[in-house]
């Protein structure tokens, strides 16, 4: 079997996961990615089923993160259209199997990201930020022992995200200081900074511009680029009211279906 079709059968197998709500113990052998790069080419294979992205997320950008998933460092992630979200929407609950949400940073993208570029001009490149909530998913049963190269064939666990409102002045705050939290039903549930995506939002920016570069891609302009979560992911279920505060920046709030 080719590369190409051992890619497809992967992206074939966890869509129909994805689409039925069952979950996947493991890849097959025989189209079980074997690294990184297998794993990211059944992602974009992925697509083929999924439809259109709009952006990145990364997963695991904190120390903690990674340890529970058991990779050495973050994995990117597709956006896709089909699972994007606003303030005040009803996310259905009954496909969910991770069950957190997780307060993010997401900046907008105003320009390609040349395939050289340094950390300032990927900087440069960005036209805004956005706050936002994401609802990671995966298709694995197990997601925590399935491995770096099979997390990258599941998008890297993305599931729905939540696009919230763009923050005037962006570029004159340190997120690497900024507070954020989670409330859940009125009670607050979780706590963090910016400092906990890599030790700064724009780590992580940074860090997915040159990793794509791996699999030959790179930003573009109008994607979105979501950060990480900025507090430890925080347990939800059906019928939770969630609202993400920003402080002075404003916040995200919708909730899931009963």
């Amino acid at each position: 079997m080719s590369d190409e079709s051992r890619a497809a059968a992967a992206a074939d197998l966890l869509w129909d996961a994805w689409t039925s709500g069952e979950r996947v113990a493991a890849l097959p052998d025989e189209i079980r990615p074997r690294d990184d790069a297998e794993g990211f080419s059944a992602q974009l294979a992925i697509g083929g089923h999924a439809g259109r992205t709009y952006g990145w997320k990364i997963a695991a950008t904190t120390t903690a993160g990674q340890a529970h998933i058991g990779v050495t460092g973050p994995l990117p992630g597709p956006l896709f259209e089909r699972f994007r979200h606003g303030p005040g929407d009803v996310l259905p609950s009954d496909d969910m199997h991770m069950r957190v949400v997780e307060a993010e940073f997401a900046y907008l993208m105003g320009a390609d990201v040349a395939p050289d570029a340094g950390p300032e001009e990927i900087f440069a490149a960005v036209d805004g930020l956005h706050l936002a909530v994401e609802v990671p998913d995966s298709r694995f049963a197990r997601f925590e022992t399935a491995g770096g190269p099979q997390l990258l064939a599941d998008c890297a666990c993305a599931g729905r995200f939540v696009l919230g409102p763009q923050v005037s002045g962006w570029a004159e705050h340190d997120l690497s200081t900024w507070g954020t939290a989670v409330w859940i039903n009125g009670e607050r549930a979780a706590t963090g900074t910016g400092g906990n995506v890599l030790g700064n939002p724009r780590n992580a920016l940074v860090w997915i511009a040159e990793d794509l570069r791996r699999y030959g891609c790179g930003l573009r302009a109008g994607e979105l680029v979501t950060t990480g979560t900025t507090t430890s992911p925080v347990p939800v279920g059906p019928g939770d009211e969630v609202r993400a505060d920003f402080g002075e920046l404003g916040e995200v709030s919708f909730r899931f279906a009963p």
